[in-house]
This record gives structure tokens, C-alpha cells and sequence, in this order.
């Protein structure tokens, strides 16, 4: 019978020889030695240019950054550095050093469409390099790319969960095909309103319909009920996300309208480096459905060429539980891959299992008469109890903060 993995495995780590930003850079360049630390996705080529000329730099990982000329970085693996430079010819970060934005994801729209954001043209770029089963120099990219991504929501995440525990972390998951302005849509960001307010962070995987609904929700917490509602309405114009254009247009229009902030107070302040979460939550998605357009609603984006990777970190980090909303083959199986590992505790505790609308959970895809037996049956005793089936939202969000 498998066992968990010990905690130190899967837990992230703060490296103090990983440096991500150039302050730290400059902090350590200062003492007069950058041997053994990792510096990723930097770029050493702008203003102030740094002269690392007598700088101890013995056992130093350059990843993914970008020195003035050629020359630099060969002189660094003389005196003893390793180098990984940025490919060239990518659209994508080699090694990003921070989580997407709406605005990164977004950028180009407002002068060539749909076709071309950023989003978009990575997606062209990923298809076009062998999708995913990619030739090895874009395989390479493409994995220094997710690391960095790792790496980067470790650091994003660590301030809320130092404040919040990791019981804090709601998945929240279900059709992407749910149009918007639907019964689905609205009860989908409802619950997104209510969790980030109760202090919940959000996480979705990144999708139109409920995906984006419940980043919606998150997005709009510091605003009344009835301004979530507007902006429902607002984005129910375009209702159907395979007319991308008008999808995404609908979408910056809703975030350009709450740009200036809440009308009202927030309900409590947030902790610093948290408010990210409260103006969005995050979102988890994958350029394998690139075809999709952009969730524009989460604070924090970390955007995946690997599905595999996105899957269970989502999972992984849902660690107080997870809401699943109707759904068809995609949200079955992330209902029992989330399962497996609450079945043999390989992330820990494990919150409550909540599925939005009963009947369809029942006879549609009765799920409940799978996941019961097998919860009960649970080395770590009978978990069955973690299973909630409810057609009212806020019972959901009573079962997912209580205690």
C-alpha cells in the first residue's frame, strides 16, 4: 500500500541562495561574492549595468538571465559560473522570476485582437514546436520556463500561508464551458465573492465558465453584492468564449470598470504581500488549452506548459478543500485525482469534498456512491464525512470555513 511522501518532499522551500530579484542581487554583489547562489531570470543587461568583473562567482548558476554582451557571461564561466542563457527566439520567459498578470496575459489586444495577446501568441508558438510532444530545444524552454513558474508561486503563495495556515486554500472547480450570466456562472461567483471574503484564497484552474466565474467572485470581494451582479451582466454580453474576441473584450472592460478599487471598505485589511489574494485569488491554467481564452479575473497567474504540473499543484495547495461544481470528464477526474491523494494523505489533511447541485451529483454522475465507500475505507480512518452535496452556496461556504 503506498504511503505518504515524507513532508520535507513535498513541501516548498525558501532557498536564501535563490536570487529573483535584482535587489537582492545588488544586495549580495555588494558583499563581493555571488559564489554558490543560483541567480534566475535576471536582466543584467539594463541600467545600472552591473560590473562583475573581480566578483567571486565560483559554483554561481546563471539561469535565464540577460547580460550586456557575450562576452560577460563567458568571462563568468572562465572564473567558474555556470550559464544557462535565455533561448533566443521564444516569446516566453526562459525563467521567470515573477506569476503572471491579467495585464502580462492581456498585453497586445488593444492593438491586434485575440490573435495578438501574448496569451495567444505563446499558444501559436507551443503548437507550432511540436505542442505537447516537443522537440528537445523547446522542451527545454518550455521546462526552465515551469520551474521558474515553481518557484514563483512558492514565493507568491508563502506570505498567505504563513498568515493563514494551508487550510486557507479552496479549490474551486467545474465546466469550463458554463456560459456566462448562467444560473452556474452567477452561483459559481457567489461562492468566489464569499470564500475571499471569509479569507479564503481561491484557486482555480485558470478556464472560462466556473473557473472564471469563481475568480470573478474573488476578484469583486471588496465590493457589494450588487456591483457582482452588474459585473455578471456586463460579461453576460459575450456569454459563449469561443468568440474570443468579444469574450476578452468583455473581460478588460470589467476589470477597467473596478480598476479605481472598492466603493466600499474591504471587509478587513490585508496582510502585506496578501492583497493579491482578495483582488482575484489565483489561477492555475495551461497553454495545452491554449484554444481557450485567458481568465483576465485572478490576482496571480501561474501559467503552465505542463498539464500534469498544473493538475497537482492545484491539488496540492487545495489543501481546505475543494469545491467541484457540474462538470463533465475533466472535472471527474480531478475529483478523484484530488481522491487518491486524500485517500493515502500524500499532501496531509485534506478539507471537505463539496459538490455543487445535488441531483446532478446523484443521478447525472453519481459520484457520492463511488467516493463514500472508498473515503471510508481510508488508512488513515473513515473520511467519509468529508463528502457534502448542497444546491445553496453559502451552506458550501459554511462547510468549507468552519472551524
Amino acid at each position: 500500500m503506498p504511503t505518504p511522501p515524507p513532508a520535507d518532499v513535498i513541501e516548498p522551500h525558501a532557498n536564501p541562495d535563490e536570487i529573483e530579484t535584482r535587489t537582492a542581487f545588488d544586495r549580495r554583489l555588494a558583499e563581493g561574492s555571488l559564489a554558490g547562489l543560483t541567480v534566475q531570470g535576471l536582466r543584467l543587461d539594463l541600467d545600472p549595468v552591473p560590473d562583475l568583473r573581480g566578483v567571486e562567482v565560483a559554483g554561481t548558476l546563471f539561469v535565464g538571465c540577460r547580460f550586456a554582451d557575450r562576452e560577460v557571461g563567458a568571462d563568468l564561466v572562465r572564473r567558474g559560473a555556470n550559464v544557462v542563457p535565455p533561448f533566443s527566439g521564444l516569446p516566453y520567459p526562459t525563467q521567470p522570476s515573477h506569476l503572471y498578470t491579467a495585464d502580462d496575459l492581456a498585453a497586445g489586444f488593444a492593438e491586434g485582437g485575440f490573435e495578438g495577446m501574448y496569451d495567444t501568441r505563446v499558444y501559436a508558438h507551443f503548437r507550432a514546436h511540436g505542442g505537447a510532444l516537443p522537440d528537445v530545444r523547446e522542451a527545454l524552454g518550455q521546462r526552465l520556463h515551469d520551474h521558474g513558474v515553481d518557484n514563483a508561486l512558492a514565493d507568491a503563495t508563502r506570505a498567505w500561508l504563513a498568515v493563514h495556515g494551508p487550510q486557507s486554500v479552496v479549490g474551486v472547480m467545474g465546466g469550463h464551458a458554463v456560459p456566462r450570466g448562467s444560473a452556474a456562472y452567477r452561483m459559481a461567483a457567489v461562492l468566489g465573492w464569499e470564500l475571499a471574503r471569509a479569507d479564503r484564497l481561491v484557486v482555480t484552474g485558470g478556464g472560462p465558465g466556473v473557473m472564471e466565474a469563481a475568480n470573478l467572485g474573488a476578484f469583486l470581494a471588496a465590493w457589494p453584492a450588487e456591483e457582482l451582479t452588474a459585473a455578471i451582466d456586463l460579461l453576460a454580453t459575450a456569454p459563449d468564449f469561443t468568440d474570443h474576441d468579444r469574450y476578452t473584450e468583455a473581460a478588460l472592460r470589467v476589470r477597467e470598470r473596478y480598476a479605481a478599487g472598492p466603493a466600499l471598505p474591504t471587509p478587513r485589511p490585508a496582510a502585506a504581500g496578501t492583497e493579491w489574494a482578495r483582488s482575484g485569488g489565483l489561477a492555475i491554467p495551461t497553454w495545452l488549452y491554449g484554444h481557450e481564452p485567458a481568465n483576465l479575473f485572478a490576482g496571480r497567474i501561474a501559467k503552465y506548459f505542463s498539464n500534469a504540473i498544473r493538475e497537482d499543484t492545484i491539488l496540492r495547495l487545495a489543501r481546505g478543500g475543494i469545491v467541484f461544481a457540474p462538470g463533465r470528464a475533466g472535472t471527474v477526474q480531478e475529483v478523484f485525482q484530488a481522491a487518491t491523494k486524500t485517500y493515502y494523505g500524500t499532501d496531509g489533511a485534506s478539507g471537505a469534498y463539496v459538490f455543487l447541485d445535488r441531483t446532478y451529483w446523484t443521478t447525472e454522475l453519481p459520484v457520492e456512491s463511488l467516493l463514500r465507500p472508498l473515503f471510508a475505507a481510508s488508512p488513515f480512518g473513515d473520511l467519509s464525512t468529508t463528502v457534502h452535496l448542497t444546491d445553496d452556496v453559502r451552506e458550501a461556504v459554511r462547510v468549507l470555513t468552519a472551524g
